[in-house]
């Protein structure tokens, strides 16, 4: 349930920027409205144009402090740590606020918090000597996987109430002589401790930044004897 603001404290924009992240953590981006969130801080809801001058405004403002969660990585910080880093903390950061990750991606505007993020993972993959055409793919098959990745664990912690219990029930009602594989696997799975979604999340980085590795390498090729003594 989002807090309700104390009235008898005055209205800032961080005020309000804050209580609409508690509002959309609890009902989601839909429930945020700016005649709720008045509400929500007992004021009526055109005092609100005195610290966000619109709506487009308001949901900038909320991009920004949950980009403000995500550590933005060193200048000179090595490139797969940094995405790895950054991978790790925005997955956390979307955990927090499951509404981010859809409004982040769909914002055409953009506040100053949300530029400086964008430079900068693109700075790291650009100074580690990714073209510009790579820096992009890089940064959407990370992104993808971050927000494919956070939408997966929120169907699996969500169902029947955890994950080894709603592992159990589909074993037993799985007719297991017909999906012999899939019997395994959920039986597998529901005899373990639990799912540790943080080495499954893992697992499947160090796969995509092998794979992007193994592309960086691939166009930074030593060039050939003759072409070096004339170099």
């Amino acid at each position: 349930m989002a807090r309700k603001a104390r009235a008898d404290t005055p209205l800032t924009r961080d005020k309000v920027l804050h209580v609409a992240i508690d509002l959309a953590d609890a009902g989601g981006i839909a429930a945020l409205s700016m005649r709720t969130l008045g509400r929500q801080l007992g004021v009526e809801a055109m005092s609100l144009y005195n610290h966000v001058s619109s709506k487009d405004d308001l949901l900038d403002g909320i991009v920004d402090l949950v980009i403000a969660e995500i550590e933005l990585p060193a200048p000179d910080a090595d490139w797969r740590d940094a995405m790895r880093a950054r991978a790790v903390a925005a997955r956390a950061a979307f955990a927090r606020h499951p509404w981010a990750a859809g409004l982040i991606d769909s914002r055409v505007s953009s506040g100053p918090g949300r530029l400086r993020y964008l430079d900068s993972i693109i700075g790291v993959l650009r100074r580690a000597g990714f073209t510009i055409e790579l820096a992009l793919r890089a940064f959407s098959l990370i992104d993808s996987y971050i927000y494919g990745f956070g939408r997966q664990s929120l169907n699996i912690a969500s169902s029947d109430g955890g994950e080894v219990p709603a592992a159990e029930a589909f074993a037993q009602a799985l007719p297991a002589d017909d999906f012999p594989y899939l019997a395994e696997m959920a039986t597998t799975y529901a005899a373990s401790p639990g799912y540790d979604a943080a080495a499954d999340f893992a697992f499947g980085l160090e796969l995509i930044l092998d794979g992007l590795q193994r592309v960086l390498d691939s166009t930074q090729s030593p060039a050939r004897p003759w072409e070096a003594q004339n170099s």
